[in-house]
């Protein structure tokens, strides 16, 4: 745990030179790792355009879960009890954490695949409670990540499905997958992400037969054991897209996402609202509006794969 000891660094300068109060700003990181660290950077360096700095006028406080659920939970009820300004949830479980700790505080979430399903908000124009903020991405997308497997591996025609199925996130985006798979001639297998002995047992079984492939949707076990994950699809010679850039820049084939750092400065503007008296029940929940596509050339060529010209065309990232 560290409490704002990113924002002390950032150099920007703040508009309100007299602030009349300290406002206290929370935010609860469901995951970890370089991207998580990335993102912060960015929502910080947001606040502090809007003159909201810890040099000035604001104190954060900032606990990262590590992906494991009793720490997001601890960490959750800890900044409730605080009863902070406003909070910013990044993730669905803590996203659920913090609303299960607090109805009163307001939470700024980012990433969440689908609140509404998981009871976070009432709906995404008018979310209705304590909370609202910035969808993961609409489920159609999951959709596009079988397009692109079949894009890049032409001769795959089974795909496993790694999905968090205790989670309405994961059985949607499972759902979007199934939907699109007959019209690309792609035989689908759902394998659960409950725990990593589980993962490399059903993968490993899966990938006993020819033309296989693998589709990483989006869950926090997923990024948990994303090591794991991107070492099995490498030694099982699996055509691997993932639903997190995470994944490819640790050496997996490619991924397509919402552009999270836009999320984290909108979130940032949202922050900002609520600090000025506008309430989160009034504040609609956004979808995202840019997409990224990362490609890693160096698992393409690992992989046996010639990348098509038509799809480095539109690659957002190349990692080598």
């Amino acid at each position: 745990m560290f409490v704002g000891s990113l924002a002390a660094e950032w150099p920007f300068a703040a508009r309100a030179q007299h602030p009349s109060a300290v406002r206290v700003i929370g935010v609860l990181t469901g995951g970890s790792g370089p991207d998580s660290t990335a993102r912060l950077e960015v929502f910080l360096g947001a606040l502090a355009q809007l003159g909201l700095t810890e040099t000035n006028n604001v104190r954060l406080d900032i606990r990262r879960g590590g992906g494991d659920i009793d720490t997001i939970r601890k960490y959750a009820a800890e900044l409730a009890a605080r009863a902070p300004d406003v909070i910013v949830a990044v993730g669905g479980p803590a996203t659920g954490a913090l609303l299960e700790a607090t109805h009163t505080v307001p939470i700024v979430f980012t990433i969440v695949p689908d609140p509404v399903a998981s009871g976070f908000v009432a709906s995404l124009s008018r979310p209705g409670g304590n909370a609202t903020g910035f969808l993961q991405f609409e489920y159609r997308l999951s959709g596009k990540w079988l397009e692109l497997l079949k894009e890049i591996a032409p001769n795959v025609t089974r795909t496993a499905v790694l999905r968090d199925s205790g989670a309405p996130a994961g059985l949607g985006q499972f759902a979007a997958i199934q939907s699109g798979a007959p019209s690309l001639g792609v035989e689908i297998t759902p394998v659960d992400v409950q725990n990593a002995d589980e993962i490399e047992r059903d993968v490993s079984e899966f990938a006993r037969s020819s033309n296989s492939g693998l589709v990483v949707t989006s869950s926090t076990n997923a990024l948990v054991n994303r090591k794991l994950i991107v070492s099995l699809a490498a030694r099982l010679k699996l055509p691997a897209v993932y639903a997190q850039r995470e994944f490819v820049a640790g050496g997996g084939l490619i991924s397509y996402s919402a552009d999270f750092f836009a999320q984290f400065r909108a979130a940032a503007g949202y922050v900002d609202r609520i600090l000025k008296g506008e309430k989160p029940a009034n504040l609609p929940v956004q979808a995202p509006t840019n997409y990224e596509l990362v490609i890693n050339l160096k698992t393409a060529k690992a992989l046996g794969l010639s990348v098509p010209t038509s799809l480095l065309a539109r690659v957002d990232e190349v990692i080598e």
